[in-house]
């Protein structure tokens, strides 16, 4: 009898702590790789024939396609969505930086003001690991909340050296020396390398988020020159722009060799995706002219700063042997929210004490025909974002995507878009006018939603005296952080 239970416990301790079955390895390695601006179409194995990603290609080859998964209009809400499993609409993290970036004041409403750094009451999902026994680090663009207990190094992560802005002659923080010639995505990938290397016998949560390929537009000029007479494919044109992928496809590649290299591989979870869409798609909806586009996102509508598909769609790849099938493609509606639970079911994490607004993608990844448990997945953005003068890449809206329907509220007029995923990617045919009842009730439920998470919504804007952002609703608070 002793002898049964002390079986049975070491059973439970293997495997009932990851949540995915026997055939998972025991506190299984997460690789979460982010670059920053990378349209949906923006990779090979995402349809592009003009840029070359050979080893994320190769990478969707061994694992899933999520091809309807969804992040923000722009970084540092996706990257809060990410590390805490939890809308905008509870952190007041929806934009970069302050409201006042971009000159609203003819505007109808009042944006709500932006909250830059990330609320210190919500556990980061690095601190859920490391608690688990994780050693965790992360080496990139953090972007939410640099100096003192903001820090990610003070908020989980064993280690964390964090950068942004340019891609040559770069500062860290904390400052790290290196060559003046050094490329930022190499700079951070052999830190990443290193670290699986000196982790290789303890499980392990590397968080590698790229400042590639954001703007500046700066290549390292071997990988331009590869791209300099090659031929545009659509709008996928620009040599610069392919040699930033590249560099973001080598790191790829190089993670994954070190994993191999140190017989991780098998027992490690790779997580391939963008923060948001890429920077293209204006000039087809008028706000500014063709140069402005760096990209393309057809046949996705639109691009960065927006809540059409092309701003808020953007490739997301897994890869774990043994769980996720190879070449498979899944396209269940799946959102930012979602990676926080995702990673705690697959290493057995114990959840937060805030609210978790995402289910975990497990099952999807186990079986990409699957389907999840929730009826609906939401954006809320109750602010502007500019493009070209006088023209703004997204005034406030709200969205609820539920199955192939998707309906936008543009918070100025109360507008309503309604749209057919499966038939119109492109969001070309709004059928609110032909669709009276289905937008209706896709609406009642945004509203009630906004409700329940405590959404701030924006003033009317009388002009008076020069307008001011209203905080936050101090009532919602509570549902907002849901602690």
């Amino acid at each position: 009898m002793i002898a049964s239970v002390a079986i049975v416990s070491l059973w439970l301790v293997a495997f009932v702590g990851v949540g995915v079955g026997a055939e998972a390895a025991v506190r299984p390695n997460v690789v979460f790789i982010m670059a920053d601006d990378l349209g949906w179409t923006d990779l090979g194995c995402q349809g592009s024939r003009y840029y070359e990603t050979p080893n994320i290609d190769r990478l969707a080859a061994a694992g899933v396609r999520l091809t309807s998964h969804h992040h923000c209009q722009n970084c540092t809400p996706t990257r809060a969505a990410l590390m805490t499993g939890q809308y905008g609409a509870r952190t007041g993290m929806y934009t970069v930086g302050g409201v006042g970036r971009f000159d609203w004041s003819s505007r109808p409403l009042v944006p709500v003001e932006n909250v830059t750094n990330l609320p210190l009451d919500r556990e980061i999902i690095a601190a859920a690991l490391k608690k688990r026994g994780y050693a965790t680090a992360i080496y990139g663009k953090w972007h939410l909340g640099e100096r003192g207990e903001h820090h990610p190094g003070r908020r989980g992560f064993d280690e964390a050296i964090t950068t942004q802005g340019r891609h040559f002659e770069f500062e860290t923080n904390p400052p790290v020396e290196h060559a003046k010639d050094e490329y930022l995505a190499d700079f951070l990938t052999d830190r990443a390398v290193d670290f699986i290397a000196r982790h290789a016998d303890r499980p392990f949560f590397l968080y590698l988020p790229h400042f590639g390929v954001h703007a500046p537009l700066e290549a390292k000029p071997a990988l331009e020159t590869r791209f300099a007479d090659k031929p545009a494919v659509g709008g996928h044109r620009n040599p610069t722009y392919a040699a930033m992928i590249a560099s973001v496809d080598e790191s790829v590649g190089r993670v994954v060799e070190a994993l191999e290299e140190h017989g991780l591989a098998e027992k490690t979870l790779v997580i391939f995706t963008s923060d948001n869409g890429g920077v293209g798609g204006y000039a087809r909806e008028g706000l500014m002219n063709r140069r402005g586009d760096i990209t393309d996102n057809a046949p996705l509508r639109s691009g960065k700063g927006s809540l059409y598909e092309g701003g808020t769609r953007v490739p997301f790849i897994v890869k774990w042997p043994g769980v996720v099938p190879k070449g498979g493609s899944c396209h269940e509606p799946t959102v930012h929210v979602d990676l926080y639970p995702t990673i705690l079911e697959v290493t057995g994490a114990e959840r937060p004490r805030h609210a978790l607004d995402g289910e975990s993608l497990v099952r999807l990844m186990r079986d990409p025909a699957a389907r999840l448990e929730r009826e609906a997945i939401y954006q809320h953005f109750p602010g502007y974002l500019g493009a070209g003068p006088d023209t703004w890449r997204t005034t406030p809206v709200s969205l609820i995507q539920s199955g192939r329907w998707k309906l936008m509220e543009f918070l100025e007029d109360g507008r309503l878009e309604l749209y057919d995923l499966e038939a119109d990617v492109g969001e070309t045919r709004n059928l609110a006018a032909e669709m009276p009842a289905k937008a209706q009730a896709l609406h009642e439920r945004l509203v009630a939603w906004r409700k329940h998470i405590g959404a701030a919504m924006p003033a009317a804007n009388d002009g008076v005296g020069g307008a001011k952002a209203p905080a936050a609703d101090a009532k919602a608070a509570k549902a907002r952080s849901g602690t």
